[in-house]
């Protein structure tokens, strides 16, 4: 497994996304993931599994620092009081006694990104959360989380695939010590028939799916977290490291048009971060 060093962190360059992964289903998912050897798990409270996350990971023949466990503060809880409440509860439901890393979910319109990672220091030094970071935040406003956190912003998760262009921002996170953690990184499976990612796949033997995966975990700071629950997929997905994409095919997947509504789609998180709920 390779790995992205930042701020003292070193994250697995591929996890396992438990968004929608709910259920004994998911609590089968996360043991199955790291029995396989994943060592990167990322849930959410807004998820509603963190118990189920848990269970899994408490089920798996591995030990827990082994093992690099992301959750986030939704943003109904980024108030200082609300952050430390809802984080403890999030450590309770996964039955642990840190976690690895912790994101403000989303921005908030009205509540300062200050008072938020503020709270999450406090955390830090209490030992019950080890790196801190943020999710769905653009460049300016993670430019505003590290200009007022006292340590490393460690990450940044947001929608990146090869059909959305994060360039400008991945270039920041590089800059900065930053992980860019790429999310929907199969946008939604519409890579896996792509014509041009199979074709370059057919001369390594491996799927379109795997080649952009491969894609992004080949790009400096870049961390995917592909979603998977049965056991085929989840190998699939784990399979990218042993071979390596030309900087001509780099390119010919950077270029990729995605059309009009992947364009529509690709713009969620932007309408979402103007939703102060």
């Amino acid at each position: 497994m390779e790995h992205v060093e930042v701020g003292g962190a070193r994250i697995p360059k591929l996890g396992l996304g438990t968004w929608q992964n709910t259920g004994p289903g998911c609590a089968e998912t996360v043991r199955t993931a790291l029995d396989l050897g994943y060592r990167h798990i990322d849930t959410a409270q807004a998820y509603d599994n963190e118990s189920k996350v848990g269970e899994g990971l408490a089920a798996a023949d591995v030990d827990r620092e082994d093992v690099f466990l992301t959750t986030k503060v939704w943003r109904s809880n980024l108030r200082r009081e609300d952050v430390l409440r809802s984080a403890r509860e999030s450590l309770d439901r996964l039955d642990v006694e840190y976690v690895d890393l912790l994101l403000v979910h989303w921005p908030h319109p009205r509540v300062p990104i200050e008072e938020t990672v503020g709270a999450m220091t406090d955390l830090q030094s209490e030992g019950l959360v080890t790196h801190i970071g943020v999710s769905n935040f653009t460049r300016s406003q993670l430019r505003e989380a590290i200009r007022v956190s006292e340590g490393p912003i460690v990450a940044d998760q947001v929608l990146y695939h090869p059909l959305k262009d994060q360039s400008d921002l991945r270039a920041f996170c590089v800059e900065n010590d930053v992980a860019l953690t790429a999310y929907s990184p199969l946008a939604h499976g519409a890579v896996i028939d792509d014509e041009r990612l199979a074709e370059i796949g057919d001369r390594y033997g491996k799927t379109a799916a795997q080649v952009a995966l491969r894609w992004l975990v080949q790009q400096e700071h870049v961390v995917a977290i592909p979603k998977a629950t049965g056991r085929d997929h989840l190998e699939e997905n784990l399979d990218v490291f042993d071979f390596s994409l030309t900087d001509a095919e780099m390119q010919r997947i950077h270029d990729r048009n995605p059309g009009l509504e992947r364009r529509l789609r690709n713009l969620v998180p932007s309408i979402m971060r103007r939703v102060p709920i």
